[in-house]
């Protein structure tokens, strides 16, 4: 009796049609039904993926918030607390839609007042990771009022779908960071009667967004028009947290408290802390600054980030889970190279940092300013099994790269 070729029992190719045929029981599988049978698992996976992962935040209570922040801020304890109060009531509120009919909680975004490099943008970026929610952070400068040449608003939720691979449920319960909300000020307190490019009618513009409504999102960002399919959005359950430094906001907080930022006159006010005007602003001194009424009760919650002294610039440098200097150490730990730093190179750092009033943000300059040369040459000098970075190196490798033309504060 002539023996039957075995044949893929799915697509039913012969043997030598195929590179490969699987035996199992009573049946065959080839190599090309394996590997759609592979693209339609991935497909299924990442779809249930997409619409069950993101929508599930983690729920925590304010202190094990602040405690986690705790581990990758140094400081801001006011601002801390402030914000994983606000984060903590916004999802309990989205948690428990259903309230009694007589008691609506309205939503309560957040503005923080600090100066650059103070840790706005990572207070922000920190909370979005620990609650496993999706999170995108946009510069308030690109926006421009309809008609003009700039991105349209309605582009922060482009993004927020974006960073979620537009998934629409998990997006409306998001986090959206608008930084730069200070350089959309208007110049004067009076209304403007004309279109104002890049102040107070993105300002207008932003009104709908905060407050909570069904806003048509193009997909890919920028301007919308006719021919684009739109993806509505609602932002009911959006938390979002504007950020800025509000330059001269000290001077505003100042005439509200009869207190000169400069002078001898003390007088007036001894209780209040000429150094650090800024922990007493208010929403009242937003609106001063340049916010329209409007923009500034929509964002009821407001906070402020303390300066960074010498003390807490060298903290940060050193303490946090991702601070720099752990970084680098576990960068040459891959090299097998351990990394040490002499007496005085650290403090020799925060005072550049603070020289230049560069902030937190600018540690990271001068560490790379320092590093570089010896994360080129390093790496491929197998013999060397220790490095030490002393302070005479940190200074003249300083002095020779670019930072040392920058013009001291």
């Amino acid at each position: 009796m002539k023996r039957t070729e075995p044949k893929c029992s799915f697509c039913g190719r012969e043997k030598d049609e195929t590179l490969m045929l699987i035996a199992g029981n009573n049946a065959h599988i080839c190599d090309s039904c394996v590997a759609q049978a592979q693209q339609i698992i991935e497909k299924e996976f990442l779809q249930k993926k997409k619409t069950n992962s993101q929508v599930h935040l983690v729920f925590k209570k304010p202190f094990e918030i602040k405690e986690y922040l705790d581990q990758y801020i140094i400081g801001q304890d006011e601002a801390k607390k402030v914000m994983s109060v606000a984060v903590y009531n916004h999802y309990k509120r989205i948690n428990n839609p259903n309230t009694p009919s007589d008691v609506e909680i309205e939503k309560a975004n957040l503005i923080m007042v600090g100066e650059t490099g103070t840790g706005k943008t990572l207070l922000a970026r920190t909370i979005a990771r620990f609650l496993n929610v999706p999170f995108t952070i946009v510069d308030a400068t690109v926006f421009t009022e309809a008609g003009y040449v700039g991105e349209d608003v309605e582009s922060i939720l482009s993004r927020l779908l974006q960073s979620c691979d537009y998934d629409v449920k998990a997006a409306e319960k998001g986090i959206v960071y608008i930084d730069e909300i200070d350089k959309i000020a208007r110049k004067n307190d009076n209304p403007s009667i004309t279109r104002d490019v890049s102040g107070e009618g993105v300002q207008q513009g932003l009104l709908k967004l905060l407050e909570g409504s069904d806003v048509l999102v193009p997909p890919q960002g920028g301007r919308k028009h006719p021919e684009q399919k739109l993806i509505s959005v609602n932002t009911q359950n959006i938390l979002f947290i504007c950020g800025g430094a509000f330059e001269g906001i000290d001077k505003v907080i100042a005439n509200r408290t009869q207190t000169q930022v400069i002078g001898y006159n003390s007088s007036k006010r001894d209780a209040v802390d000429k150094n650090n005007l800024v922990r007493y602003v208010t929403s009242q001194d937003i609106k001063a600054f340049g916010l329209i009424p409007e923009l500034v009760g929509r964002l009821p919650i407001v906070t402020y980030l303390d300066s960074l002294d010498k003390e807490t610039l060298k903290l940060i440098l050193t303490q946090p889970k991702n601070a720099l200097i752990k970084q680098y150490k576990k960068l040459f730990e891959m090299e097998d190279i351990v990394l040490k730093f002499e007496d005085g190179v650290f403090d020799f750092i925060v005072e550049k940092a603070m020289d230049y009033k560069l902030g937190a943000r600018g540690l990271r300059s001068i560490c790379e300013a320092i590093m570089t040369d010896a994360m080129f040459s390093l790496p491929h000098q197998k013999h060397i099994k220790e490095h030490t970075i002393t302070l005479n190196y940190a200074k003249e490798t300083i002095s020779k790269s670019k930072l040392a033309h920058l013009k001291v504060a």
